[in-house]
């Protein structure tokens, strides 16, 4: 879904002072921060935060210029905490009373990752536990502190921001043709998610139709993601407790899923499938039929191996009461995708703002918060997946699977959102006098959920670490654009 096609004029500017107290209300009152930025103008900067009703469907932009600083809103709305560091690192903007001003991903190499001062609790007894950058296996960096009391964590802090990539920028220097590319790397596991959600924003712009045989194709290619990605971490949870069954079942699964993602594309990840516009490969018959058997066949494996856990009274112990986050402080700090709804909020974008093929889209969200909340609801998104896949391919409309996407409107803004696998993705784009992109901003769900994270961990054990981890399993290289 795309906020409506707003000139940059007509976006509310407010004195900052009034803009403070304005975006308080707001968010207090039901609205959530899907993203917030600050765009170079004329000597200064124009904060702009881009404002989700979910309850509504509904988006507003509100923004106001400063320079210098700005009264930071984070001690009053948490969830703006790591938004409003991003912009004092990016930009020098200071965020005035912000409680805990540190880096964010260290650009330009003025601060060295890992040396920077970390939250510490004194007293008797209590010691550090620091875990990483360097992990054991395959993984991205990453910096985990614990402080504890024996095995009771009082706090885990997070640093990020190992990985200088820059893709932000260059998805700024567009729109061209190696942007849907940049896209499709902004997470690799999310290849789908972002550039559908890039597509969004240029098809807004440009006042591209995407035509419905090119919708339900995207559909396809991101529930297949979400497919592969939710059975892989149920098998991941299931290895973090020793169960080997089911572990073994749904690695070997999420690769059938991410084989079907190939057979539509020629990538395991779906990468060259999207395109402004539309799409890049259509689906025969004869395919059709064969993805049909293939996905009926890996959902029934799936259906047995996902059973099993549910039916082991000592996974399910383990799960249960593990990592809890309460709904209140997952609202407060923002949180989106499975982990928001296993805490029994009800915001998943392919519903609160309808896009593409998704019309009179259902899906509970109830849970207490934990680890079994987050893993029961993957289940219950597997089970919807699967039956969206089937009716897509039992009902594939005719017609095109794309449409010519022109310049870009100059002077414009658009708010592309998507439900990616890990929760929404918001991709904002302001476009200058020439048509092209003057300011472009990426918000990957893991952005919002790291600090949720954060407080499953706490007063629990560290122990519990990984567990917990698996269980929000979010994006390294998603947070370090």
């Amino acid at each position: 879904m795309s906020i409506p096609l707003v000139p940059l004029e007509s976006i509310l500017l407010l004195p900052i002072e009034e803009f403070a107290k304005n975006v308080t209300f707001k968010l207090r009152s039901g609205g959530r921060a899907a993203a917030f930025f600050a765009v170079p103008e004329e000597g200064a900067f124009r904060l702009v935060i881009v404002i989700a009703w979910d309850a509504e469907g509904r988006l507003e932009l509100v923004s106001a210029m400063a320079a210098g600083s700005f009264p930071s809103l984070t001690a009053e709305l948490p969830q703006l905490h790591l938004f409003e560091r991003e912009i004092y690192e990016l930009t020098g903007l200071k965020p005035e009373g912000h409680p805990w001003l540190k880096p964010v991903r260290f650009p330009g190499g003025a601060v060295k990752p890992g040396v920077m001062d970390y939250f510490r609790v004194h007293g008797s007894e209590v010691h550090e536990v620091a875990v990483g950058p360097v992990h054991a296996g395959v993984i991205e960096p990453g910096h985990f502190r614990f402080q504890c009391h024996g095995e009771k964590v009082f706090h885990l802090e997070i640093a990020l921001g190992y990985q200088h990539r820059g893709v932000e920028r260059r998805l700024a220097a567009g729109p061209d043709a190696r942007g849907i590319h940049y896209a499709e790397t902004l997470a690799g596991d999310t290849t789908a998610g972002h550039a559908w959600a890039y597509c969004g924003a240029l098809e807004m712009l440009s006042g591209t139709e995407v035509p419905p045989r090119a919708q339900a194709l995207r559909g396809i290619m991101l529930e297949l993601e979400r497919l592969a990605n939710h059975t892989g971490d149920l098998g991941a949870l299931s290895g973090d407790v020793a169960y080997l069954p089911t572990a073994s079942f749904c690695g070997r699964l999420r690769g059938e899923f991410l084989n079907m993602t190939a057979l539509l594309c020629g990538n395991r990840f779906g990468r060259n499938m999207f395109k402004p516009g539309g799409v890049n490969f259509d689906l025969s018959g004869t395919l059709r039929k064969e993805l049909k058997l293939r996905l009926d066949d890996v959902f029934r494996d799936v259906e047995t191996a996902v059973s099993l856990l549910w039916k082991t009274n000592s996974v399910v112990d383990r799960f249960d009461a593990t990592g809890l986050v309460l709904a209140d402080a997952a609202r407060g700090l923002g949180l989106v995708g499975p982990v928001a709804r296993a805490c029994g909020i009800p915001l998943d974008t392919r519903r609160n703002f309808p896009y593409g093929p998704y019309h009179d889209f259902t899906l509970s969200a109830s849970g207490r918060g934990d680890v079994y909340a987050r893993a029961y609801v993957r289940w219950a998104e597997i089970q919807k997946s699967a039956q969206l896949i089937g009716g897509w391919l039992d009902a594939l409309p005719a017609g095109p699977v794309e449409a010519p996407c022109g310049p870009l409107k100059p002077g414009s803004a658009a708010v592309s959102l998507v439900e990616g696998w890990r929760g929404q993705i918001c991709h904002a784009a302001l476009t200058g006098s020439d048509g092209r992109f003057r300011y472009y901003k990426v918000v990957d769900p893991s952005f919002h959920n790291w600090m949720g994270l954060a407080m499953a961990l706490r007063n629990g054990e560290i122990s519990d670490f990984p567990l917990c981890n698996k269980s929000f399993n979010l994006s390294y290289c998603g947070h370090d654009l």
